[in-house]
């Protein structure tokens, strides 16, 4: 079988779809023949099924409808993610709480309905979409960081528990990418250029390979590691940051 594909009449369900690296996801996984159910909170486009992933009744209604109506999901890609940057002596009680209902929350929500059913059948992959912030501290971004990091290690002990049930859970931890979510983080013309050759002034270093992600590169990760080319692979955590955290 080819790359093209590989995912042919798989189904495949991917939250934070409407715009960013899940829209990059949901249109590669759909390239490769799958059938895709996009899901985010926010629809600008038709084709996105509306779900905000906080509320986990809804959670349970989409998966079930999925189930109904388009098939047996084979393949969980969670992406749906929020950044509300502060320092720690400045961050709110809401922006904290927000943050971790819908980057950590919202993928154990995700999980528990689609992994259930995943593991009643004996098969299926679940792909978290992490953040390289998740293994290094940040400055500014105490609260997406620990989210991003409990959602890490909650993806790799749902990938252990389900296991002998034939599911695959692996992590794809992507470092700075062009989407809206970056650019929001940059205040002047200097700040792309910033990212690129490293700033001391916030302990960062640059991306050694000089440039920053594409939504493609991350997507093509994602569809690696839910492809049939993985099926050995479970509780990994694939970097994609062009070598910016120097694998710390």
């Amino acid at each position: 079988m080819s790359a093209d594909t590989e995912l042919e009449g798989r189904v495949a369900l991917v939250t934070g779809a409407a715009q960013g690296i899940g829209a990059a996801v949901a249109a590669t996984l759909a390239a490769r023949g799958a059938v895709v159910v996009a899901a985010d909170r926010h629809v600008p486009h038709p084709g996105v099924t509306l779900l905000d992933v906080t509320d986990a009744a809804a959670v349970e209604d989409l998966a079930e409808r999925t189930e109904r109506e388009t098939g047996p999901i084979d393949i969980l890609v969670n992406v749906a993610g929020i950044l509300r940057p502060a320092a720690v002596l400045d961050i709110t009680d809401d922006d904290w709480a927000r943050t971790f209902a819908v980057n950590t929350t919202g993928v154990m929500h995700t999980s528990r309905a689609v992994g259930r059913r995943m593991a009643a059948r004996g098969r299926g992959a679940v792909v978290t979409v992490g953040s390289n912030a998740a293994g290094v501290p940040r400055t500014g971004m105490a609260a997406y960081a620990a989210s991003k990091a409990a959602a890490t290690m909650f993806t790799r002990c749902l990938g252990l528990e389900l296991a002998r049930d034939g599911v695959r859970c692996n992590l794809v931890s992507p470092g700075s990418t062009h989407t809206d979510m970056q650019r929001s983080l940059w205040a002047d013309d200097t700040a792309e250029q910033r990212v690129l050759d490293g700033d001391p002034a916030t302990y960062r270093v640059g991306i050694p390979l000089g440039r920053i992600a594409d939504p493609e590169d991350v997507a093509e990760a994602v569809a690696f590691l839910v492809s049939d080319r993985a099926r050995h692979i479970t509780m990994h955590d694939l970097y994609v940051d062009g070598g910016a955290t120097l694998r710390a």
